[in-house]
């Protein structure tokens, strides 16, 4: 099975920084996650708020768990609330279902893993955060 190495980790953290630094976003915290659920690489930038590991996390984590982007959850979320609180109930709270929750799929289209960030719009962390993807050689779905 194909999987998300450190290196290629990295390399998705620092080129979604950048893209965050071009588009003049809010410091930016980056988590990478395995197909498993597991951290891989996590960094914030200086001045980011403490509390956005937590954050970065559940929207990796939900989009891994549930096999849906951020941008689905929260449709999801919109349309049947009751589902997306029964999934919170089962992973003990730790999903955060907005856009900025990419899952990651290898040249075969498996899911790989994910990646989670936070410190701007939701939108906006999306979109910095496919940048990271690409620049790995990956295939992002935000």
């Amino acid at each position: 099975m194909a999987e998300i190495s450190l290196r290629k980790a990295r390399t998705i953290i620092r080129k979604s920084l950048e893209k965050g630094r071009e588009m003049e976003l809010k410091p930016l915290s980056v988590v990478v996650l395995d197909a498993g659920g597991h951290v891989i690489a996590f960094e914030k930038e200086d001045g980011a708020a403490p509390g956005r590991f937590a954050i970065a996390h559940g929207k990796a984590f939900g989009a891994v768990m549930l096999g849906m982007s951020g941008s689905a959850q929260m449709a999801r979320a919109e349309q049947q609330a009751y589902f997306m609180a029964a999934v919170n109930g089962v992973y003990g709270g730790q999903v955060v279902p907005v856009p900025g929750g990419i899952l990651v799929r290898d040249k075969k289209g498996s899911v790989i893993g994910a990646v989670g960030v936070t410190g701007d719009t939701s939108d906006n962390d999306a979109e910095a955060g496919l940048a990271g993807i690409a620049s790995a050689g990956l295939t992002g779905e935000g």
